[in-house]
């Protein structure tokens, strides 16, 4: 029975950090307890008002939650294992009242301050298994530290691509170049330049699933707001005369095809055209393409 209990907080550990693999270093589109987290947090939010406000902080509430419950979920796993055979394969410090204390309490404390990698040294190991397997533990917490930093470093570069991209789109909006102004070499390298930041804006909604709950604020930084726009240049590169512009409208009109798709499969989940596909995208974000 009490192999079967720390099998059991083995088991638990074992779904975080596959939860953590998935989301951080594998992502799917079959999501996890990470996105699951997300989503019913995105959508709470969007139940408040004034919503925007409240929309604005679920990217990185979401984030804290997740890493808490990450850390929560290993602290616990680890303290289910060291239960079943606390005090007695333990050693205690001489003076400690560690011992007089309930060994569940015994085994969260130990987990707690053995993921932290505090080493008090009040409560070790005596068996040999034991031995080697709270040092585990340590440097899974030392992994979950590290993972934890470079989520973190990760996600704000795909926020900022993304927000340039809305701006450059804003910017162009307000200009409203015609068909015939595109049909020239310099309009041919703006769509195709377009078209390189929408597939890097979509490899980052496939990367970090995580950054669409992330509010850009202002309609001009809002990908949401100004994504149609790119449609609609698009279609004028690809009725203008000179064959390069042709191309490059072409290539921008698939860049947004594809990334309408992964919108739709990873979030939105409509089954529409693209133009459905975008608006839903803005109305989730509490805008209008």
């Amino acid at each position: 029975m009490e192999w079967l209990v720390s099998l059991v907080g083995a088991g638990l550990v074992m779904v975080t950090l596959r939860d953590l693999f998935h989301t951080l270093w594998h992502p799917t589109r079959h999501g996890g307890l990470s996105r699951l987290v997300m989503t019913a947090l995105w959508r709470l939010a969007r139940r408040f008002r004034p919503r925007r406000r409240a929309v604005g902080l679920v990217g990185p509430l979401a984030m804290v939650t997740v890493v808490g419950m990450w850390a929560g979920t290993v602290i616990l796993g680890w303290a289910i294992v060291y239960w079943p055979h606390m005090p007695g394969a333990f050693t205690f410090s001489p003076g400690s009242r560690a011992a007089q204390e309930p060994a569940l309490l015994d085994s969260v404390y130990l987990s707690l301050v053995t993921v932290a990698t505090l080493g008090l040294g009040d409560i070790s190991p005596g068996e040999g298994w034991l031995r080697l397997v709270s040092p585990l533990e340590a440097l899974i917490g030392f992994a979950l530290l590290t993972a934890t930093v470079s989520w973190v470093l990760q996600i704000f570069p795909a926020l900022t691509r993304r927000r340039v991209l809305a701006i450059r789109l804003a910017l162009l909006r307000d200009a409203d170049p015609t068909t015939q102004q595109i049909d020239c070499t310099a309009g041919a390298l703006l769509l195709d330049s377009l078209a390189t930041e929408v597939v890097r804006v979509r490899i980052d909604f496939t990367q970090y699933a995580e950054a669409y709950y992330f509010h850009d604020g202002g309609d001009h930084s809002s990908l949401a707001a100004t994504v149609g726009y790119a449609a609609a240049l698009a279609e004028r590169g690809q009725t203008a005369g000179r064959p390069d512009v042709r191309l490059a409208g072409d290539l921008l009109a698939g860049a947004l095809q594809d990334l309408a798709a992964i919108l739709d499969q990873r979030f939105l989940r409509t089954g529409g055209a693209q133009a459905d596909i975008f608006a839903a995208y803005a109305a989730d974000h509490g805008r209008t393409s």
